[in-house]
């Protein structure tokens, strides 16, 4: 009697899920505030996480900017202090008298550079120490760096698959274990993990890229679950799957010409505005566009076939093809220049 009073519970909350959903759709959720809070991103010398350190900064959020290239960090980081002098200069309050006079008001907005690879778990954990130390404990954490080799499976050289793995997918690992233990304490954090919509449905070519992107997801999810079973909720996530987006990673990657019209590769600023919504109010997963939804829930009902014939038509199936074909000659033509 007991399992059909909690079937018919659990029956209620599911359809009540429904209900919160549909009318998140109507009346937009108000957005939570960052401001004064330590925000980490990976990979925010370029990109996506350069873009993602400009939205925070503009929410005065204090930024830590983990890159592996060092110059590329520092510049985001100077648009981010240029950002942080426009807040505070538009902040002074104008003093009347004989001559007016700005009282700059008291802000403590910085930016921290740190120079990491977080494919390698111990500058992950060495670094993790020291903003620590430095800057203090980290609120929001958004695992956005990524890699992609760009060759076919046989053709693609070990290193390069393990390269892809540890930073696509087993960097999440150390910087979450890095970090979480202060906001399991405080019972309070965001933990965002930047995927793709090939951690959802995979295409051909890009073996390792999409195992790492499935990996992530897969990661995500099952820490989503490991939080709410800890009860732990004052710790947020958030799973970002955009599809392809304009950055220059993919570039030359390419659908069915009559399709593409439709379905155009996302510009990054698009995609990381659609993704800052979803993190500050605190929504568990965000695809852009929302057709990938669809395409997600077709793959998981039909028949393999039937996904293959969808592809084809889609012009999906050999999409990466020109990608690759891209990258192989420009390594080739750099192999030239170095007489290799």
């Amino acid at each position: 009697m007991n399992i059909l009073l909690e079937l018919f519970v659990v029956t209620f909350r599911v359809l009540w899920a429904f209900v919160l959903a549909a009318a998140k759709w109507l009346v937009r959720p108000k957005e939570k505030s960052v401001a004064g809070q330590v925000c980490l991103i990976t990979g925010a010398g370029s990109g996506l996480g350069r873009l993602f350190a400009l939205e925070f900064a503009r929410r005065r959020a204090l930024l830590v900017l983990w890159d592996i290239n060092t110059q590329s960090n520092e510049e985001t980081a100077g648009m981010v202090r240029h950002i942080y002098r426009e807040i505070t200069e538009a902040a002074v309050p104008r003093v009347a008298g004989d001559g007016e006079k700005d009282a700059l008001p008291h802000c403590n907005l910085q930016v921290y550079t740190y120079t990491c690879d977080v494919g390698k778990r111990e500058n992950v954990y060495s670094t993790a120490e020291r903003v620590r130390k430095e800057v203090g404990e980290v609120s929001v954490l958004v695992n956005n760096a990524g890699v992609v080799s760009g060759h076919h499976l046989l053709e693609c050289p070990d290193e390069l698959i393990e390269r892809t793995m540890m930073v696509n997918c087993h960097a999440h690992f150390w910087t979450t274990k890095a970090f979480l233990p202060k906001m399991l304490e405080m019972n309070h954090g965001h933990i965002v993990t930047v995927a793709s919509s090939l951690g959802l449905f995979s295409t051909a070519g890009v073996e390792d890229y999409c195992a790492s992107k499935f990996g992530a997801v897969g990661f995500h999810e099952s820490l989503s679950h490991e939080l709410k079973a800890a009860e732990k909720d004052g710790i947020k996530t958030t799973l970002v799957c955009p599809y392809l987006v304009d950055t220059g990673m993919f570039r030359g990657c390419r659908i069915r010409k009559e399709i593409e019209p439709f379905l155009p590769p996302l510009k990054p600023e698009y995609c990381v505005k659609q993704a800052m919504r979803a993190i500050l109010t605190d929504q568990p997963m965000i695809c852009t566009p929302r057709l990938m939804y669809m395409v997600t829930f077709m793959k998981s009902i039909l028949p393999f076939e039937a996904v293959v014939c969808m592809y084809r038509f889609l012009g999906a199936d050999k999409c990466m093809y020109p990608f690759i074909a891209q990258r192989k000659q420009a390594t080739n033509n750099n192999e030239a220049k170095n007489g290799i």
